[in-house]
């Protein structure tokens, strides 16, 4: 089932509460919240006050993406404040398997991010430990930059590896989504949307919230059933023992 997940990266700070609940009332599943330190990303954004705060006006989960240095040193922090899921960047953790124990330790649905120039087979030794996988589709720090094409062929590969392993992680995808590109994201695989621009940028994050979601829904649809579907018990094992080596 394909979701949607709007950013407040690009909402009216001034207006957040009603934004979110706006954004909601559109079709929204979980908030996306954006965390950026100013040094693994070209950006400053939020941290844990602002998480409270959202937290004081909305039942949804908040999906905390953590683009930041030394992750592990924030993650009780966000629980505290609280971030229902919190996802870390492949490129900045040191330890990643303890960092992702970390997240569920402290009671948080704990998620992987790779940025473009990461490819997705090196999670393989993590992927059964996490609920959601975050193909970054554009470089991350900013919103309103254009979707990167190949990033269709992460979406691909992650579902065909949830089903050769037997796994049952969602596969997200943040940046560049809108109407000219949903179609095409929602048939590679993913099912959680990330949505900033496309949701708020206009001022009406309601109706826009609604048509992108109607959007993805149609585009789910026309996925073929069973697309994707494992090739049996054989081939799994095949497959596993060659990814192993």
């Amino acid at each position: 089932m394909v979701e949607l997940l709007p950013s407040i990266l690009s909402a009216d700070f001034a207006r957040l509460g009603d934004e979110v609940h706006a954004a909601e009332l559109g079709g929204g599943t979980t908030i996306h919240v954006d965390v950026m330190d100013g040094h693994f990303v070209p950006n400053l954004t939020l941290g844990p006050p602002v998480v409270k705060s959202l937290r004081r006006v909305t039942d949804l989960p908040l999906d905390c993406h953590m683009m930041i240095e030394n992750p592990d040193e924030f993650v009780e922090p966000f629980a505290d404040a609280g971030a229902n899921w919190m996802s870390v960047h492949y490129e900045a953790c040191r330890h990643l398997h303890r960092s992702l124990e970390l997240i569920a330790h402290h009671g948080m649905k704990p998620g992987v991010v790779i940025n473009p120039a990461t490819p997705v087979d090196l999670l393989i030794p993590i992927l059964g430990m996490v609920h959601h996988v975050l193909v970054m589709s554009v470089n991350p720090g900013f919103g309103g930059q254009s979707f990167i094409p190949y990033s269709l062929n992460k979406l691909r590969r992650l579902k065909e590896l949830r089903q050769e392993l037997g796994l049952s992680y969602r596969i997200e995808v943040d940046g560049g989504v809108g109407h000219d590109t949903v179609a095409r994201v929602v048939e590679a695989g993913a099912e959680l949307l990330v949505a900033g621009s496309a949701v708020f940028a206009d001022g009406q994050p309601e109706q826009d919230a609604r048509a992108l979601l109607k959007a993805a829904q149609q585009a789910a649809k026309q996925v073929p059933e069973g697309a994707g579907r494992d090739r049996g018990p054989s081939a799994r094992k095949q497959k596993v023992r060659s990814l192993s080596r």
